[in-house]
């Protein structure tokens, strides 16, 4: 599935919001508030409330590093649900395996996740799995490979950072369970999904 592939401190520049997608965090708070651009120190004008929209739409975009069809497709599929749109959009994408790998804490950015899970270093249930967007179920186990506890990042952070983040996945190490599906409660990511349907449902 395609990605985007540019400088990623510039999507953070363009929001205004560090999306915690570079490690680097001091780096990125330097130039946070000037948008990328010829014309970006000048100041920003007030906007509209489709373009209030249209950011946070974006936002959700580049925090999940997923492009527009992709994220349509997510929105279609949660509108068919019985419970609120936009928490169940929420809950699609926290789904998707290379977003629970960063939740692990199996890696530093949902892209170096991502990678992970595209060279076939993440199982689900006893079988490799290189799909990103692949959606894990509740009793799903998922594991590292023996190839990925030898990558240097993945060894530092399974030394660092024993315990998963986030209360819908158990984890023990290099294994980790389903619990349960993730809730709007278990999303740490400053994101008003209100705005995205609302967007969506112009």
């Amino acid at each position: 599935m395609a990605r985007y592939t540019g400088p990623k401190n510039k999507l953070a520049r363009k929001v205004g919001e560090d999306l915690n997608l570079k490690t680097n965090a001091l780096k990125v708070a330097r130039r946070l508030l000037i948008r990328p651009g010829q014309h970006g120190a000048r100041g920003r004008r007030k906007s509209s409330d489709y373009g209030v929209q249209l950011k946070e739409k974006q936002k959700l975009k580049y925090i999940y590093g997923i492009l527009e069809k992709q994220l349509k497709r997510l929105y279609l599929e949660a509108s068919k649900s019985l419970t609120a749109t936009g928490a169940t959009l929420l809950s699609l994408l926290e789904r998707r395996l290379d977003n629970v790998v960063f939740r692990l804490k199996w890696a530093p950015t949902r892209a170096a996740a991502r990678q992970l899970v595209s060279h076939a270093h993440i199982k689900v249930n006893g079988r490799k799995v290189d799909t990103p967007s692949y959606q894990v179920k509740v009793g799903d186990v998922i594991n590292l490979t023996d190839k990925a506890m030898k990558i240097a990042f993945v060894t530092q952070l399974l030394k660092d950072e024993p315990k998963a983040s986030v209360a819908w996945l158990q984890k023990k190490r290099a294994v980790a369970k389903v619990s349960r599906l993730p809730v709007r409660d278990d999303i740490v990511e400053a994101i008003n999904e209100q705005l995205v349907v609302e967007h969506y449902s112009r």
